[in-house]
């Protein structure tokens, strides 16, 4: 959430940055939101002047009681003074409701470095490694994985309907494998904790991350509860420091946590609809990180650095690129994405998103530390970045490591957790 100080202060850089997402209204949004403010202000104020007022002439009518005097006039003059501080209460609480439904609609500011423009305007910053070359024809992952007997498609529809996939004997197990080795890799070269979250969340908690009011029609609500199937594990890892302050020199706060995730994908209909490219659950290892914030600007180039460690271990094909302010998600002030070459479908594959969200999440959630030196209490920054996300990281795998006769030759860095080294053709 923004700062509404602000946008007090500074009302037309606000406009400004927020018209660099492709917001037409967000003139009109912030100057609707300060009007409310004015208003709730000046109620404020004014309340604070009859209040004063009404204890001191109570003070007065008190003492005109005591020595007899006729206080009647000063009585009425209270009785309309206190009708009139109702009634203002009444607006300032009608103000308050109507900023606290405006202002978390309101997305996060792109940061300086982000390039104007919409999705078209996305840079490549970096590239690693060349895109594989085949002496054959490479196939997409959804005709490997079938032949395999390591994927199916049915079986996922006949569950569960369109958008689920079933993993198989080594298909699951390469899986699971990976997940836990990434976590390891996570833990041991770049110093995070494991934690277990669970996958079902409050609405507060949703909205903590940014993920509500906007995304409501993407998440899964579970009605009778009033729970909410996480999109991301960010969403519970970032709410465990919910309504706290933290000791500075604590910080950072690195977490890792495995999840799967589920998502509606409702505006995504008719879009890469074949095999694992889009499904409504999925699996993914996530990094969340709470920083400081005059550390927040290093510690997301760290985080690309180390959800890139794992592509290159693992021997794939991958670029950064920066994404343009129209491209941005809701809470994200700068994001990377990291993009994997899969042969078999031709294309460029996201297999993780790595984002600052400055104070943006951490005004939601109030997370705050304190800087020391006797500076009171500050709202941290909140980071993360999928380190990485399945199953568009196996589709790279099975794609990548194809031979003509259908098999799949695996990374030399799996097979000392794998206990095999290759998927082998069938008959």
């Amino acid at each position: 959430m923004l700062d509404i100080g602000l946008l007090r202060r500074d009302p037309e850089g606000v406009t400004r940055a927020l018209a660099r997402r492709g917001l037409d209204d967000a003139g009109a949004q912030v100057e609707e939101i300060r009007a409310l403010d004015r208003r709730r202000r000046r109620g404020l104020a004014r309340v604070n002047e009859l209040k004063a007022l009404r204890n001191r002439v109570s003070k007065e009518i008190g003492a005109a009681r005591r020595s007899g005097e006729d206080a009647r006039d000063r009585i009425e003059r209270m009785r309309a003074v206190g009708a009139e501080i109702a009634e203002l209460d009444r607006m300032v609480a009608t103000a308050e409701e109507r900023i606290a439904e405006r202002l978390p609609g309101i997305p996060n500011l792109p940061d300086a470095r982000v390039p104007e423009g919409g999705v078209e305007a996305n840079r490549i910053v970096r590239s690693w490694g060349e895109p594989p070359s085949f002496a054959f024809e490479p196939r997409p992952h959804w005709e490997l994985g079938e032949s395999l007997g390591i994927l199916d498609m049915a079986a996922g529809s006949r569950v569960s309907g369109s958008g689920f996939i079933v993993l198989c004997g080594q298909g699951a197990t390469l899986q699971r494998r990976l997940i836990d080795w990434m976590i390891d890799l996570h833990m041991a070269e770049h110093g995070y904790s494991e934690v277990r979250v669970p996958y079902l969340v409050t609405e507060s908690a949703m909205t903590g991350t940014g993920q509500l009011p906007r995304f409501a029609e993407e998440s899964y609500l579970a009605e009778r509860d009033g729970l909410w199937l996480i999109p991301t594990a960010e969403v519970p890892v970032t709410n465990l420091h919910r309504e706290r302050i933290l000791d500075g020199a604590a910080l950072p706060i690195k977490s890792v946590a495995y999840s799967p995730c589920f998502r509606r994908e409702a505006g995504a209909a008719g879009r890469d609809t074949r095999g694992m490219l889009r499904v409504h659950q999925f699996d993914k290892v996530e990094l969340v990180r709470i920083e400081r914030p005059e550390r927040s600007r290093d510690a997301l180039e760290e985080l690309v650095g180390e959800a890139a460690r794992v592509l290159e271990l693992l021997g794939l094909t991958y670029r950064v690129v920066v994404l343009a302010a129209g491209d941005l998600g809701f809470s994200a002030s700068l994001t990377y994405d990291l993009e994997v070459w899969a042969p078999g479908v031709g294309k460029w594959l996201e297999v993780s998103s790595c984002s600052t969200f400055t104070d943006f999440q951490a005004r939601r959630a109030r997370i705050r530390h304190r800087p020391g030196q006797g500076r009171g209490t500050a709202f941290v920054h909140t980071l993360n970045g999928s380190a990485l996300a399945l199953p568009r990281l196996m589709v790279a795998l099975i794609e990548t490591g194809q031979r003509e006769d259908g098999s799949i030759r695996l990374p030399p860095a799996l097979h000392p957790v794998l206990g095999f080294t290759e998927i082998a053709a069938v008959g």
